[in-house]
Parts: C-alpha cells; structure tokens; sequence
C-alpha cells in the first residue's frame, strides 16, 4: 500500500481522460459482471493480505524503498524465505469464522517479487526461494474449499525491473534507467494478469500503483481491462487511483476512509460513484507485517467501522500482515475471532443490506434490507433518539431480545423511546417498514 507526499500528488487527473487507451471507453459490463458486482456487494466484509519477502525485514511492505536499498541486497532475502507455518486451509478457515465472504491477496507488490509460479520471471517463490511452494495455488484452492472468493491485488509499478519508467518512488533501489521500456513492461504485466486469471481465476483484480507517474502519462488502460474482461468477462476490476473511476471499472475503493470521507488525505475531492463500494483499512498501524508495530484497533473498533462502512453502502477490506514463517499473527487472529462472534449474531444487519434511510450520525448508522431498517446506535448519550425518516414506521423492536421499542413517529420523522441509555456495542433497533 501506498506512503507517498510527492510534488505530483496534488496534480489532477482529470485530463486522463482525454488520453487515448486510457480508459476502455464504451464498456458496459457482461451479465455475469453485473451478478458479480451484486455478489461482492452483498459480501460487506472481505481480508485484505500484504505478504511477501518483505516481511523477512519485519519493516513492512515498503521497506525496499524506506530504507533506500539496493534492489540486489534486497532480492537476497528470497533466498531465506522458507514459510513453513503456512497453510492455507488454517487461513481460510480463520477467515471464514470472522465473517469474511473474500480475500484480497497480493499477488506482486511495487518490489517485483511474484507470489505465485510465474514463467515471465524468476523473481518469484517458486523460482527464487527454497520453499518452492505456489501459495497462491494453495490460497486460490482453499478459498474454493471454504467458499470464499478470492481476489488478486496487483501492482501497476515496480521498483526492481529497469524497464519500468522511473517513477516518484523506489529512486535508491539501483535500477539502471537507461534501460526504461514502458512497452515492454506493459507487455509483461499483462502476460501477468493473462496467467493469473487463466491459471487461478480470481472474482476480482485490485490494481494500485498509478499515482507512482505524473498526470501525463499513458497507462493504457483501456486495453489492459479489456484483456481482463475478455478473457472472463465476469472479473471485477478496481484501481486506488482515488478518483472516480474510470470506464471499464467495476468497483470503487476508498483507502482508509469511509466514502465521502477523507481524513487521511488520499481522498481529496474523490466522487462518489454508483458502481459498489470498497473501504480499506489496517488492523494495526501498517500494511505489510512490521515487527514493531503491535498498536492494534481493538475488536470494538473494528465492529464499529464496519458497521459505519455497511452505513455507506460499501465493503470492509480488514488488512492482516501475515508473519514472514507463514503465520497470521496472534493479535489478528484475535480480533477476527471477535468479529465472527459479532458477525454470527448481527450479520442478518449487515451482510446483503444497502446504506439506511438515515445518513451517518455521531451516535451511529442504519442500514436496510428490503422493508426492514437497522438503527445501528454505537454511542448514545440519551435514551431516546430521533431519525428523520419519511417512511411510515409499523414496527420497532430490539434486535437482541425482540422487545418491542415504543416510538412516536411524526411527519418529519420518529423518536424512539430507549428507556434508558444503550450500553452495548451496538445496540440495534430493527424497524420494520410499510412497504
């Protein structure tokens, strides 16, 4: 994931548009697209992991260019990557008790290094490690186990390979630039993509990497997310350009912030769209496993944002770092546990729901699934509260013990009668509506 404050980063992107290739202009999305955007909306709560050789340095997954090393020394880690504690069907596993529905996987990040067998470089696990293990296969197969769809991040830049045009980032890592191609590498990430969807088939491919180049430059997009529609019509295409997305996208995504939110600074001015909607965030203070960094959101923390992020109408990404033996850590482990044990008794209020009729609010969200609207209320201070919904309330009980909420409803909304101040995580109103 992205740590950049470059002289570029406040260039618009507008102009983009107008780039020949940039986009694939005319798309209109396969049946079988439009049912797998319903499906991934419905999903609200996928894991996102950042792993590969990176997470031997315990520095997280952007220490080739934090620490300014060279790209030689750096590849020597491979060598020592040995996950032995990996296993896929415990991650799958894991995962499918938290509540997830998908996985997002690094397949390359910005440093070069291919997480599955490759045959268009040897600067993969398979090739250039003793563990000679495809985890991808491995991760691609459990999933299907466990009925979780996977999905494929994968780096638009790379800060090993000199035919990539220097960029913002990866300045120090030795790379000889006289030797920049963008054809060749274009060529090469899409020979990438072709082999990752034919050989694994992923439901999605969750690009990231354009704000690495100033506005001028040429992605070609628009035939690189034509390749991936023809070749399954049915695979979702994101990018975290932190833009509105562009044609022949299929989901937005929001780094860090909930939609229309920005206090991260990656989403200035980013238009919301009507296409589904994806909320990343980290569990702790970093993506790629960091030794040192042990400042985890508590389980609470983390059932309230995904409750805000169902609020929005989006999904939760929930990043983990896996451990560079193959472990998930123990502190991950432990709040997807919790999440689980929420998710199995709230999820009804979550899982296939739209955003509520009632917009974010500090004291919570609402979401809604057909005639039913969840009044999720995390932090309340009276006993009673107001929503200014329009539509006729019949019916207004807890979730929790079905007790019916006494509420007087007006034309400008209902006032519900608590009791007494809610004390629970999440205390859930569940409204039942005239149809």
């Amino acid at each position: 994931m992205k740590k950049r404050n470059y002289w570029w980063a406040g260039l618009l992107w507008a102009c983009l548009a107008g780039i020949p290739g940039f986009a694939q202009e005319g798309y209109t999305p396969s049946a079988d697209n439009v049912e797998a955007r319903k499906e991934f909306t419905e999903s609200r709560f996928g894991i996102f992991l950042h792993w590969g050789i990176y997470s031997m340095f315990g520095q997280g997954e952007w220490y080739l260019n934090t620490g300014n090393l060279n790209r030689d020394e750096y590849a020597k880690a491979a060598s020592g990557f040995y996950p032995s504690k990996f296993d896929a069907d415990a991650w799958a596993e894991a995962f499918k008790a938290a509540g997830a529905r998908y996985v997002c996987f690094t397949t390359r990040h910005h440093d070069g290094f291919s997480m599955y067998d490759t045959k268009y470089s040897d600067y993969d696990i398979v090739d250039a490690t003793p563990y000679k293990r495809d985890v991808v296969r491995e991760l691609a197969d459990a999933c299907r186990r466990h009925g979780l769809k996977l999905h494929f991040y994968y780096s638009h830049i790379d800060w090993t390979r000199d035919d990539y045009p220097m960029g913002g980032s990866g300045r120090n890592t030795g790379k000889d630039v006289s030797k920049a191609d963008w054809d060749s590498y274009y060529q090469f990430m899409n020979h990438q993509l072709e082999e990752l969807i034919r050989n694994y088939d992923p439901a999605a491919i969750w690009f990231d990497g354009m704000w690495d180049q100033d506005a001028s430059f040429d992605w070609r997009l628009g035939e690189q997310y034509g390749l991936i529609h023809r070749i399954k019509p049915a695979c979702l295409i994101g990018n975290n350009h932190h833009k509105k997305p562009f044609p022949g996208e299929d989901f937005q995504m929001f780094e860090r912030d909930l939609p229309g939110e920005n206090t991260t600074g990656f989403s200035a001015g980013q238009e919301i769209s009507r296409l589904p909607l994806e909320t990343c965030q980290i569990m702790n203070g970093s993506w790629g496993y960091a030794v040192g960094d042990q400042n985890y959101k508590s389980t609470e923390e983390l059932i309230r944002f995904l409750v805000r992020t169902a609020g929005k109408g989006a999904n939760l990404l929930l990043n983990i770092g896996p451990q560079p033996n193959g472990e998930l850590p123990a502190a991950a482990l432990d709040r997807l546990k919790g999440m689980g044990d929420w998710l199995s008794r709230y999820g009804e209020t979550i899982y296939g729901t739209s955003a509520g009729d009632v917009s974010e609010r500090p004291w919570g969200a609402t979401t809604r699934k057909g005639n039913k609207l969840y009044v999720h209320i995390l932090s309340l201070k009276d006993s009673a509260l107001f929503l200014p919904v329009k539509g006729k309330v019949i019916r207004a009980t807890a979730f929790d013990d079905k007790e019916k909420v006494p509420f007087k409803q007006t034309e400008d909304g209902v006032l519900l009668q608590l009791g007494q101040v809610p004390q629970s995580l999440d205390y859930i109103v569940e409204l039942t509506m005239k149809k």
